[in-house]
């Protein structure tokens, strides 16, 4: 007994001295869990984070890192390349590699990487994604050693630097794999700034400073990129601290300015809406100068003060945000009732009895389908179709869950082109585009975009794309409406967000020098 009562007092010593270690290690983690700086991030809802399938949104520009990367300025300057050179003579860039980058994963990234990511834009015939068309003119990827790799052109792409930019995806990973549907896409493994660490379905996604990257290791240790769709409860959320930071519509940052707790950041954006025709769509097929002229009966003006609260400019060109490209005497399409009922005259529309125009039995009347989160979008459509309404087209808003992008008659597209002017235009416009939804042809449209393509000569792109220009104003492939500014609000304690760059669709880009925020405790 008196045995046993030692034994019990020795296992109780036993257990009070782990448990205090245990506590002790504890304390030291949960220390570190205290002064660990996380950054909660209103988010997008997801369906892959690979960086050639998902051009816009934030998370692979995070994850992945390219040969180039853009800078403040949007400019390419070198990434995971250390410098490159390029002969014109034989259209032949020479890229060297970074020494010593590893994968998150731990394994060595190499030159055979890059060639197998270019493979996959250039030589996958199943590979589904809108930007393959940026690639074609890569003729072969030459691995010269682990640390230099080659690129070969057909023909000449002035734009080519800036589509290197694009994540590179690790062969040791995907090779005999179908990119399309392997779990990669659900958990990615990069040579970015962050490491991918877990996704739950339709509520969040969590990332952690990659310690060993090679570049500026980021002072914010883990980011939670939680799913907010609709624009009011993001809106709400930044309000209660249940994000650190948002981007907002216009009306919802408003309630944001003045107020000492928080910070508003005020972004340029190449980011416009406009009425997106379905060009194989019977209606449009049948009218498709109608395109031209409704866009002289939307009050683009009276929708930017009220919609977008004054946080936006009319759009009138893809490329109006390029300050080098953009043609300013194209059309800008002002509003002009008298324009619109002299022009539908012309073309055989006569009001009918209802007010609305018609045309041999035939009503002037379509749909545009806009996605139901979308507040924003989905309030201008509604004016826009009241103001139709007033010119006598009827206009209808269909409010669906997600686009289908081959059976709608319109849609309210979003669309950019923030860096080069090549990208956010051959892609969209020309006939037949990898990313060409909308099956828009236009023959001058496509000599224009294929001759900026195909110089080096600055001032011969210009000429090119203001050609580009007054075609597609001529023949317009949407109907314009806006541009709008990139508004992000963020609680007082982040710093760092730099409102320098021009950022892309749904203000993508924000991140752009994400290593250099902070969170102060």
């Amino acid at each position: 007994m008196q045995l046993s009562h030692h034994l019990r007092r020795l296992a109780l010593t036993l257990t009070t001295v782990a448990c205090l270690a245990l506590m002790v290690g504890c304390g030291s983690q949960a220390g570190t869990d205290t002064n660990s700086k996380t950054l909660t991030f209103a988010s997008t809802d997801y369906t892959t984070i690979n960086p050639i399938l998902n051009t816009h949104d934030e998370l692979p520009d995070i994850i992945f890192s390219g040969l180039m990367k853009y800078n403040g300025h949007g400019e390419p300057v070198p990434d995971l390349a250390t410098d490159y050179q390029f002969d014109e003579a034989t259209l032949t860039y020479t890229f060297h590699l970074r020494k010593g980058v590893t994968w998150h994963d731990g394994t060595p990234f190499t030159a055979a990487d890059v060639k197998f990511t270019l493979d996959q834009l250039t030589k996958n015939t199943n590979l589904e994604a809108s930007i393959r068309d940026n690639y074609k003119e890569i003729k072969d990827v030459i691995v010269v050693d682990d640390n230099t790799v080659q690129i070969v052109l057909s023909r000449p792409n002035a734009a080519m630097l800036n589509y290197l930019t694009i994540g590179l995806l690790p062969k040791h990973l995907l090779e005999g794999k179908d990119i399309m549907t392997d779990d990669f896409n659900r958990h990615p493994i990069g040579t970015g700034r962050y490491k991918f660490i877990s996704w739950d379905k339709g509520q969040s996604i969590v990332v952690s400073k990659n310690e060993t990257y090679y570049d500026q290791v980021p002072h914010i240790d883990k980011i939670i990129f939680k799913i907010i769709l609709d624009e009011n409860a993001k809106a709400t959320q930044v309000k209660s601290g249940g994000v650190d930071i948002a981007w907002l519509n216009a009306h919802n940052t408003e309630a944001f300015r003045g107020n000492d707790k928080f910070t508003v950041y005020d972004f340029k954006t190449a980011d416009y809406r406009g009425i997106a025709p379905n060009f194989d769509n019977a209606f449009w097929k049948k009218h498709p100068e109608l395109v031209s002229i409704l866009g002289y009966a939307i009050d683009k003006k009276a929708i930017i003060a009220s919609v977008l609260n004054n946080q936006g400019s009319v759009a009138y060109s893809p490329l109006q945000q390029n300050a080098a490209y953009n043609d300013p005497t194209v059309p800008h399409r002002d509003y002009n009732p008298t324009y619109v009922k002299d022009a539908l005259a012309q073309a055989g529309w006569h009001r009918g009895t209802d007010g609305i125009y018609e045309k041999n039995g035939e009503k002037l009347a379509f749909s545009v389908d806009v996605r139901e989160y979308e507040t924003e979008r989905v309030d201008m459509a509604k004016v826009i179709a009241s103001q139709l309404k007033e010119e006598g087209i009827d206009m209808r808003v269909h409010i669906v869950s997600k686009f289908d992008w081959k059976h709608n008659e319109s849609i309210m597209i979003g669309q950019a082109a923030p860096f080069d002017p090549d990208n956010g235009t051959y892609d969209l416009f020309y006939t037949n585009g990898s990313g060409n939804y909308t099956h828009y042809s236009n023959a001058t449209v496509d000599a224009a975009l294929a001759k900026a393509r195909a110089t080096y000569d600055p001032a011969q792109r210009k000429l090119a794309y203001d050609e580009f220009q007054q075609a597609f104003a001529a023949h317009p492939a949407y109907i314009m409406i806006a541009y709008l500014d990139g508004n992000y609000v963020t609680s007082k304690k982040i710093t760092g967000p730099s409102t320098e760059r021009v950022l892309g669709h749904h203000a993508t880009g924000v991140m752009w020098n994400i290593e250099t925020w902070d969170i102060q405790q």
